[in-house]
């Protein structure tokens, strides 16, 4: 499908065109295959394929849909979103600095203070609440901006196209985890960034039954494939089946941000008026800390992911959860499914709020989500 100017959910539906030829099947078919056979002359019977690594069809076919929707260049599979993560931070070199944006995923967080530490890489990481504290990180040279939007789990939303000239500036790439997001709703590339990465364990696959990640890259440049390399040198691929299930989640994902999107808004204004509820994080509140950026850089919709405060402390945020019935207490955001978390538990050691529960809202019915909430919170 080389049409560019067919929409998200054309390519999306129909996986860029793909079927299985050999049968004549709609659905794209998975190649399990290790290794590859070769001729009597010892030439690969198809060369583009000699050993699975990043030698497959249906992970290719998963790479390109996934460029084609976030506008880019090119896309890479990794075996997990922090694997994307470690791969954009390997190419900065030791005795190099990374600039970080605070509060996000503490799995992030945590990983690259470490990775920071065992290479002597100077850390510094920004509260994106005040964002002169990025211009000012950035008046020293680094080789790598890492910003998150909306960030997980404050739904804070950063100016992409700000940071990336503050990036440029310091000499650096600017890498953007747009998770909460998806290609949906932001294409950062469009703003200016260098680097994309999704977690695609999330909305990306949407069924909660695929483990990966991915980076896209607005240019095929050096440092992409230092990044190609590294991938293919150290195997931190993505499986076939894997792959092959991701394709196939991702042939709804307009459908599904679309309903989610939609539902986390009802809900959203739903809860802020709920006299049990002390607060709601979620961009697509007017009143909201970011509302005004995410309005300008996101499109059809705010996100499926918010936090809400409920009045009282972590005894009575863990009460409600208990008492809900229609969200899943499980750890984990985009999926179909409708899930809660009392993140204090998960982290309590980075400030997050003890009265803080975070919602990632499905396609279930809104008003039997609103319901579930309320009797919840009332009990």
């Amino acid at each position: 499908m080389d049409n560019p100017k067919l929409k998200p959910a054309t390519l999306a539906a129909q996986a860029m065109g793909a079927l299985d030829h050999q049968s004549g099947g709609v659905v794209p078919p998975i190649q399990p295959a290790t290794t590859f056979a070769r001729d009597r002359d010892y030439q690969p019977l198809n060369p583009d394929n000699v050993y699975l690594r990043d030698q497959n069809e249906g992970t290719r076919l998963a790479e390109k849909l996934i460029a084609r929707l976030e506008g880019a260049e090119a896309s890479l599979l990794f075996p997990s979103g922090m694997a994307a993560i470690a791969a954009a931070f390997r190419t900065i070199p030791n005795g190099g600095r990374a600039i970080v944006q605070s509060g996000i995923y503490w799995g992030t967080t945590k990983w690259v203070r470490e990775f920071c530490e065992r290479r002597q890489i100077t850390l510094d990481e920004f509260d994106a609440r005040t964002p002169e504290t990025l211009a000012q990180a950035c008046v020293t040279p680094a080789q790598l901006v890492l910003i998150e939007t909306p960030s997980n789990p404050w739904l804070l939303t950063v100016d992409i196209a700000s940071a990336a000239e503050q990036a440029h500036g310091a000499g650096a790439k600017l890498l953007v985890d747009a998770t909460a997001a998806t290609p949906i709703l932001c294409r950062p590339v469009e703003h200016g960034a260098d680097l994309v990465m999704h977690s695609v364990t999330k909305a990306m696959n949407g069924h909660s039954d695929v483990l990966g990640g991915v980076l896209s890259t607005a240019r095929d440049d050096d440092l992409w494939q230092e990044i190609a390399t590294d991938r293919q040198g150290a195997g931190a691929v993505m499986s076939p089946f894997d792959a092959w299930l991701l394709v196939r989640g991702m042939r709804t994902l307009p459908l599904r941000v679309e309903r989610m999107c939609e539902n986390a808004q009802k809900i959203a204004e739903a809860l802020l008026s709920h006299d049990r509820v002390e607060d709601v994080y979620y961009p697509g509140l007017s009143g909201f800390t970011g509302h005004d950026i995410a309005s300008r850089q996101m499109a059809g919709g705010y996100g499926f992911l918010m936090s809400v405060l409920v009045k009282g402390g972590a005894s009575e945020a863990l009460a409600v959860a208990g008492r809900l019935n229609l969200f899943h207490r499980a750890t984990s955001l985009g999926g179909v499914e409708s899930l809660v978390e009392h993140r204090h538990t998960i982290e309590p050691h980075t400030g997050i709020p003890e009265n803080l529960l975070r919602l990632s809202i499905g396609i279930e019915d809104a008003d039997d989500l609103i319901a579930d909430l309320d009797q919840a919170l009332r009990s």
